[in-house]
């Protein structure tokens, strides 16, 4: 293995190359859940309904991104893809 030349090596962040995510999950997942549960919660006053089901939508979407750190962005792709073939 060749020795590294002078100059061309920079310290690199793990941070830089991990997503963006609150709690374990998205950024833009956890807001979406966290807007729904207040909207069910304060809004149509059902906290009994509300918070749990954000407890349990927000700790799905933690599991889902534990196993694959991008499997919300292959899913926001797989949606904004068109069919191939119109049937």
């Amino acid at each position: 293995m060749a020795a590294p030349l002078d100059g061309f090596e920079i310290g690199f962040h793990s941070s830089l190359a991990e997503p963006i995510t609150i709690a374990g999950v998205p950024r833009m997942i956890a807001v979406l859940n966290g807007t729904l549960t207040a909207v069910l919660a304060l809004g149509l006053k059902a906290p009994l309904l509300g918070l749990p089901l954000g407890l349990a939508v927000h700790t799905g979407c933690y599991w889902l991104n534990k196993r694959d750190p991008y499997f919300f962005d292959a899913l926001k792709r797989h949606i904004r893809q068109r069919p191939y073939l119109d049937a």
